[in-house]
Protein backbone atom coordinates (compact mmCIF):
# COMPACT_ATOMS: atom_id res chain seq x y z
CA UNK A 1 0.00 0.00 0.00
CA UNK A 2 1.36 3.40 -1.01
CA UNK A 3 0.29 6.65 0.61
CA UNK A 4 1.16 9.69 -1.51
CA UNK A 5 1.32 12.78 0.67
CA UNK A 6 3.62 14.96 2.74
CA UNK A 7 5.56 14.10 5.90
CA UNK A 8 4.42 17.35 7.48
CA UNK A 9 0.71 16.94 6.59
CA UNK A 10 -1.42 16.25 9.68
CA UNK A 11 -4.01 14.30 7.69
CA UNK A 12 -1.32 12.12 6.11
CA UNK A 13 0.15 11.43 9.55
CA UNK A 14 -3.27 10.40 10.88
CA UNK A 15 -3.74 8.05 7.93
CA UNK A 16 -0.26 6.55 8.36
CA UNK A 17 -0.90 5.97 12.05
CA UNK A 18 -4.03 3.96 11.23
CA UNK A 19 -2.45 2.21 8.24
CA UNK A 20 0.82 0.82 9.61
CA UNK A 21 1.35 -1.26 6.44
CA UNK A 22 1.30 1.87 4.25
CA UNK A 23 4.49 3.31 2.83
CA UNK A 24 4.67 7.11 2.63
CA UNK A 25 5.77 8.54 -0.70
CA UNK A 26 6.57 12.20 -0.04
CA UNK A 27 5.26 14.00 -3.12
CA UNK A 28 7.49 17.00 -2.49
CA UNK A 29 10.61 14.82 -2.63
CA UNK A 30 9.65 11.90 -4.88
CA UNK A 31 6.65 13.20 -6.83
CA UNK A 32 3.84 10.93 -7.99
CA UNK A 33 4.36 8.54 -10.90
CA UNK A 34 2.64 9.77 -14.06
CA UNK A 35 0.64 6.54 -14.39
CA UNK A 36 -0.75 6.97 -10.86
CA UNK A 37 -1.60 10.63 -11.49
CA UNK A 38 -3.37 9.76 -14.74
CA UNK A 39 -5.47 7.08 -13.01
CA UNK A 40 -6.24 9.43 -10.11
CA UNK A 41 -7.32 12.19 -12.50
CA UNK A 42 -9.53 9.69 -14.32
CA UNK A 43 -11.06 8.49 -11.02
CA UNK A 44 -11.40 11.81 -9.17
CA UNK A 45 -11.35 14.56 -11.81
CA UNK A 46 -10.99 18.10 -10.47
CA UNK A 47 -11.22 16.86 -6.87
CA UNK A 48 -7.59 15.79 -7.24
CA UNK A 49 -6.45 19.43 -6.99
CA UNK A 50 -6.62 21.09 -3.58
CA UNK A 51 -7.95 24.52 -4.49
CA UNK A 52 -7.95 25.58 -0.83
CA UNK A 53 -4.18 25.32 -0.46
CA UNK A 54 -1.83 28.26 -0.09
CA UNK A 55 0.05 27.03 -3.16
CA UNK A 56 -3.16 27.29 -5.24
CA UNK A 57 -3.90 30.77 -3.93
CA UNK A 58 -0.39 31.83 -4.92
CA UNK A 59 -0.84 30.79 -8.55
CA UNK A 60 -1.74 33.27 -11.26
CA UNK A 61 -4.91 32.79 -13.31
CA UNK A 62 -2.70 31.71 -16.20
CA UNK A 63 -1.02 29.02 -14.07
CA UNK A 64 -4.40 27.81 -12.76
CA UNK A 65 -5.51 27.30 -16.37
CA UNK A 66 -2.66 24.81 -16.95
CA UNK A 67 -3.83 21.22 -17.59
CA UNK A 68 -4.17 19.35 -14.29
CA UNK A 69 -1.46 16.73 -14.95
CA UNK A 70 1.07 19.38 -15.93
CA UNK A 71 0.10 21.49 -12.92
CA UNK A 72 0.56 18.54 -10.53
CA UNK A 73 3.92 17.63 -12.05
CA UNK A 74 5.09 21.22 -11.55
CA UNK A 75 3.47 21.67 -8.11
CA UNK A 76 2.93 18.19 -6.57
CA UNK A 77 1.86 19.73 -3.25
CA UNK A 78 -1.33 20.90 -5.00
CA UNK A 79 -2.65 17.35 -4.93
CA UNK A 80 -5.36 16.67 -2.37
CA UNK A 81 -3.88 14.41 0.27
CA UNK A 82 -3.52 11.65 0.98
CA UNK A 83 -3.81 9.68 -2.24
CA UNK A 84 -3.75 6.03 -1.23
CA UNK A 85 -3.11 3.14 -3.59
CA UNK A 86 -4.08 -0.30 -2.33
CA UNK A 87 -4.33 -3.41 -4.50
CA UNK A 88 -4.57 -1.30 -7.65
CA UNK A 89 -7.43 0.83 -6.30
CA UNK A 90 -7.08 4.53 -5.48
CA UNK A 91 -8.59 6.44 -2.55
CA UNK A 92 -8.47 10.21 -2.11
CA UNK A 93 -8.55 12.02 1.22
CA UNK A 94 -9.06 10.61 4.70
CA UNK A 95 -12.76 10.92 5.42
CA UNK A 96 -15.03 8.29 6.97
CA UNK A 97 -15.88 6.70 3.61
CA UNK A 98 -12.18 6.18 2.75
CA UNK A 99 -11.49 4.82 6.22
CA UNK A 100 -14.42 2.39 5.92
CA UNK A 101 -13.32 1.26 2.45
CA UNK A 102 -9.85 0.53 3.84
CA UNK A 103 -11.24 -1.31 6.87
CA UNK A 104 -10.19 1.31 9.42
CA UNK A 105 -12.62 2.17 12.19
Amino acid sequence: MQLYGLKACDTCRKALKQLPEAQLVDVRVDGVPTEVLERALSDFGDKLVNTRSTTWRGLSEEERATPVLELLHTHPVLMKRPLIEKDGQLFLGWDKSVQAALGVS
